[in-house]
Formats: C-alpha cells, sequence, structure tokens
C-alpha cells in the first residue's frame, strides 16, 4: 500500500510539472501571435503546412524543396474555386488558357513519334515523384505516365481508369499527321491550353520529351495495340 505522503507529495510534484508545461505551451502560442481558431480551413491548413515545419525537408525529384512544390502557381492559384465560385467563369478560363500556352514548350521541327512499346510502359508506371520514408528515386528507375489511371487505352489491360476520356483507337480514328502530333504534344504537355482547369497533369516538365514521344507512339503508331482493337 501507498504512503498518504508519499502519494501526497506525488500529486504536488504532477501538479508542477503540469502547470509548467501549461505555461510553457500558453507562452509559445502567445509568443506566435497565432490564434488558430480564428482561422479558415483553408487558412488552418496553409498555417500547418507552411508554418509549423510539421514537413520534413527533402529534395524534390523535379528540384527545389517541398515548400517549392506546394507553393501555387499562377495556373493553380487561378484553377482554385472555393466555395462561392463552383463554376469556371470564361474570364478565368481564357487567363488559363494564355497562362497554359505562355509556358508550353514546343519541340523545334517535325515532331517525331518515340517507340510505341516504351510507351505502353509508361502508360502504365505510376512509379516517380513521391515523397517521405521512401522516395522515389529517379536514377535507379524512370518516372513514369500513370496514364491508366485516367484511361482506357488498351482494352486488353485489366485495370485502367474512366477519369479521362477512352482513347482507344486514338491514332486509327484521327491519324497520325504533324498537325494530330502537334495537338496530342500540346495536349500532354500543357492540357490546359485546350481543358482550362481539367484534372490532367501538366507533364511538359516532369516527363523527359523523350517520354513524351514514346506514350504518343502508343496513342498513334498503328501497330500500337491501342490502334488494333
Amino acid at each position: 500500500m501507498f504512503n498518504k505522503n508519499t502519494v501526497a507529495a506525488g500529486v504536488a510534484a504532477f501538479a508542477s510539472v503540469a502547470l509548467a508545461a501549461g505555461c510553457a505551451v500558453a507562452d509559445g502560442n502567445k509568443a506566435d501571435d497565432v490564434d488558430i481558431t480564428a482561422m479558415s480551413a483553408e487558412e488552418l491548413a496553409e498555417h500547418l503546412i507552411f508554418e509549423t515545419n510539421s514537413w520534413r525537408d527533402q529534395e524534390m525529384q523535379e528540384g527545389g524543396g517541398w515548400r517549392d512544390r506546394m507553393t501555387q502557381d499562377e495556373i493553380q492559384k487561378a484553377c482554385s474555386f472555393d466555395s462561392t465560385r463552383n463554376d469556371l467563369d470564361g474570364e478565368t478560363a481564357g487567363k488559363v488558357v494564355a497562362l497554359a500556352r505562355e509556358q508550353y514548350q514546343a519541340p523545334e521541327g517535325d515532331i517525331e513519334l518515340g517507340d510505341w512499346r516504351k510507351g505502353a510502359e509508361l502508360a502504365d508506371s505510376g512509379y516517380g515523384y513521391r515523397i517521405g520514408h521512401n522516395v522515389d528515386d529517379h536514377g535507379t528507375r524512370e518516372q513514369g505516365g500513370n496514364c491508366y489511371n485516367c484511361h482506357v487505352m488498351d482494352s486488353s489491360v485489366s485495370v485502367q481508369g474512366t477519369i479521362g476520356p477512352n482513347l482507344e483507337n486514338y491514332g486509327a480514328q484521327r491519324g497520325d499527321s504533324q498537325e494530330i502530333r502537334q495537338y496530342v504534344h500540346q495536349v500532354i504537355s500543357n492540357p490546359h491550353q485546350y481543358f482550362p482547369c481539367g484534372e490532367m497533369p501538366r507533364f511538359q516538365g516532369l516527363l523527359t520529351e523523350e517520354q513524351i514521344s514514346h506514350i504518343m507512339a502508343y496513342l498513334l503508331d498503328p501497330e500500337s495495340p491501342v490502334n488494333n482493337r
């Protein structure tokens, strides 16, 4: 059985430690001069991400740090709708299209197709750009396009997404002219040029031009299984 004096002393010590800890927390909040209870959900998220050191600084695969990746560019800001603006208005759409055209870098000369077999592998691969405890190392394994996550491209592939349009027989239906290649290159590189604020990522800068040429071949080459179903 515990001695009453011992228990009382323990309670008093615990109370002192708790009181001291409480004061330290209160002082810290006061020093930071931050009242998170007055923040909106968006403001709180921004505060937790950027101001509390809750993210371990890491070098991103595309260069820069996590803060650079988490900072919106002008297109992302324009496309960040809030509860008061649920639809894309014409002014914003025009602004986003103009910004996307400024960002787009067209290849010099005629656009050449790569290897559709490599394009199929890239379309199937979701590897790349992940950070955390197991960072994706692009030096040991190349990043993919993860096209199957959103598009049906080859009906023989068992698992494909339906968020984006069905791309089966894409080249068979449209041909393989330079005009078509330019359009496909523009859409893969920066889809906001045609679909402002859409859900498809911008792949220029995330994939190399060679990788984009392989995915284009997978879409347009007559020998690709995309065009033979």
